[in-house]
């Protein structure tokens, strides 16, 4: 696997560029690269390349880890944009990707007059403990979003300053044009080059967001995890995604769990199992035990002559059913452990206790103890 660049490099900025240089160098690079604008055959590799290198280097938190550290300093899952993801499910194409980050602002003019687009749907990964998935939690998580430009409210224009109506078009976009045929005279209706189709021209671009009207920003959302809620599991937060345009309705954002995998336990639905030693003469006998659940410690009896193996179950101490009621069960697993040595009386006991079961014993063999190994489950 080739190493990954650095993201300086990448950018073709000096180490100590501040944001202003940074952002400035990405959407020159972003523009020259989008797949859909560029003929390089690694466009589209080179577009997520930059991308994440703006990412990385326009957040201090993560400047700072980077600087200290490389990219081993760097969790690659906090926050990331997958081309797949938004090529599919309803997420729209690379188009709205470059959107997302410039707008549609384009040579000469403003924006288009078709119906406003709804704001872009956003992925985040979230890391969380096996037991914040079973009881639920709250978490601040931080991510980048497009959000209307403050300066121009969203127009593009300079404060104090209006679009204007594309002189050439007329605000419609398109122009006539005549050509001679062996036919005749053919008129053709033709994208204005003037706004690029758009009706409308900005003279006067806003200085805060060149034009765009919308920004990237970083903005804190709680999210509220509810109990129950399994490794892969989306959840759906309305209204939190990347603003829409000309006041249309903003995307959502889709936070995907990544539970944590627990030193005892291991999930199976709803139900929660985990494995128990226990010493052989408590698997005969029988005892009464205090084994960890998910609520702490509670007592579990093991009923006499137990085997390696046996499954006890605990009700109710399993995980809670995600909007519902109820909860899973527990599921204890014994296993029984062998002794690797005997002293001399533990030998003797073993021994007389084989005679009074009517085991045929060898003084000077082992074959006694390896039986006592293989039926409780020893090697």
């Amino acid at each position: 696997m080739a190493a990954k660049k650095d993201y300086y490099e990448v950018l073709g900025v000096s180490r100590d560029a501040d944001e202003k240089e940074i952002k400035k160098a990405y959407r020159k690079l972003a523009k020259k690269y989008h797949p859909d604008r560029s003929d390089d055959p690694n466009a589209a590799e080179k577009f997520k390349e930059i991308s994440e290198a703006y990412d990385i280097l326009s957040d201090p938190d993560k400047r700072k880890r980077y600087d200290q550290y490389g990219h081993s300093g760097i969790d690659q899952e906090d926050f990331s944009f997958n081309f797949d993801d938004f090529a599919q499910g309803g997420f729209g194409g690379l188009d709205d990707i470059f959107e997302m980050f410039f707008g549609d602002r384009r040579r000469g003019g403003g924006r288009s007059r078709r119906r406003p687009r709804s704001g872009q749907d956003l992925k985040y990964k979230l890391e969380i403990t096996f037991e914040e998935a079973a009881f639920g939690t709250e978490k601040e998580i931080t991510i980048p979003r497009q959000e209307d430009c403050p300066t121009c409210e969203g127009s593009g224009a300079k404060p104090g300053t209006d679009r204007k109506t594309c002189p050439k078009c007329q605000g419609t976009g398109q122009i006539r044009v005549t050509k001679r045929t062996p036919f005749g005279h053919l008129a053709q209706a033709k994208t204005c080059d003037r706004c690029q189709g758009e009706g409308e021209i900005i003279e006067d671009p806003c200085p805060e967001c060149d034009g765009e009207g919308r920004i990237i920003r970083r903005r804190k959302i709680t999210v509220n995890v509810p109990a129950g809620v399994a490794d892969g599991n989306q959840l759906r937060l309305t209204g939190e995604g990347g603003a829409g345009e000309y006041g249309a309705r903003a995307g959502d954002l889709y936070v995907v769990i990544k539970v944590k995998p627990h030193k005892i336990f291991e999930r199976k639905g709803n139900d929660i199992h985990c494995e128990v030693p226990i010493n052989f003469v408590q698997a005969a006998l029988g005892d009464e035990i205090k084994v960890p659940t998910l609520d702490g410690k509670v007592k579990l009896k093991i009923p006499s002559g137990s085997q390696p193996g046996d499954v006890l179950r605990l009700r109710n101490k399993g995980i809670k059913a995600v909007n519902g009621s109820g909860r899973g069960d527990q599921y204890v697993k014994l296993k029984v452990v062998i002794p690797k040595s005997l002293n001399q009386e533990q030998k003797q006991l073993l021994r007389k206790f084989a005679e009074m079961s009517g085991e045929e014993i060898n003084p000077e063999s082992k074959g006694f103890f390896k039986k006592v190994k293989e039926a409780f489950g020893g090697n």
